[in-house]
């Protein structure tokens, strides 16, 4: 992978949630750790810090898989979608929790029925996509090209 390339949700995702080793407190007032880790909702009650690079990591694969099962189990169709496109869905259920994804139906049905451009378009028409700025740009680009950005 070449200094900015992604090519899958966890560098993507690292990118937009950044990491950091030891606890802080996100935007909205989480206790938060890692790759976006939000220690409230999910405690490491016997984690020390700082905590390793790759310890982050591990914690990051947890938190996409529990995502990931949350949001199938929302939405079973997801499991089926291309991973470029799936990964859009993660990252946003990341970034707004896998409740925040509920709230674009129309977004949704149209990832359901393939497309694609009309999802991108859905997004950026969102309140959503004027808040979360450049990350939103991406994710809209993403749906739209099918390519992971």
């Amino acid at each position: 992978m070449t200094m900015g390339e992604v090519t899958n949700i966890y560098d993507q995702l690292k990118r937009d949630e950044g990491i950091r080793f030891v606890p802080y407190k996100d935007t909205r007032g989480f206790n938060t750790v890692g790759v976006g880790h939000n220690l409230d909702a999910n405690p490491l009650p016997n984690e020390s810090y700082p905590m390793y690079p790759n310890r982050a990591f591990e914690i990051l694969k947890e938190d996409v898989s529990r995502v990931r099962t949350k949001l199938i189990a929302d939405l079973p169709w997801v499991a089926s979608l291309p991973d470029v496109y799936e990964g859009v869905l993660l990252n946003m259920s990341f970034n707004m929790g896998t409740h925040g994804t509920e709230l674009f139906h129309h977004m949704l049905a149209d990832v359901q029925s393939g497309n694609y451009s009309q999802a991108a378009a859905d997004m950026e028409s969102s309140a959503w996509y004027s808040q979360v700025g450049q990350r939103a740009e991406r994710l809209v680009q993403q749906m739209n090209t099918g390519v992971w950005v």
